[in-house]
């Protein structure tokens, strides 16, 4: 990742910011230029409420270059209350903690360093709803 692709990824990576179709108030996630043909201004800035629930799970044992030191982690496919479906990964929690159905939310979390200058990426990641779990 370079830093020009992250500066343009900051809104998506930090706020969970997708857009919303003017018309018919379709949410779309992540933000996507418009299709030819279409109004130019048809889809406007949405910001999602990063609460979900898990539809599905997997736990990493083998992970990709540079993230060898946070094996095992879990990514999991997440729906969002607005209906998105999204891929993140699952933090403050272990495998044997989560469940289909396990309501989420979003947080902001260090993914990773990069470059010989230590460039700290940060994106949002998902951990168990604290609310729902303080309450049961």
């Amino acid at each position: 990742m370079n830093s020009a692709k992250h500066w343009r990824w900051r809104a998506a990576r930090y706020r969970l910011e997708g857009q919303r179709h003017r018309k018919d108030y379709t949410i779309r996630f992540p933000p996507e230029p418009g299709k030819p043909g279409e109004e130019a201004d048809i889809w406007e800035s949405y910001t999602l409420s990063g609460i979900g629930t898990v539809y599905s799970f997997s736990v990493v044992r083998q992970p990709p270059t540079r993230y060898e030191g946070q094996t095992p982690y879990i990514v999991a496919l997440i729906r969002l209350e607005e209906g998105p479906l999204i891929s993140a990964q699952l933090t403050d929690c272990d495998a044997d903690q989560v469940d289909i159905g396990m309501p989420v939310e979003m947080v902001t979390r260090q993914l990773c360093d990069i470059g010989c200058e230590g460039l700290r990426v940060y994106a949002y990641k998902f951990r168990p709803h604290l609310i729902t779990q303080n309450t049961e």
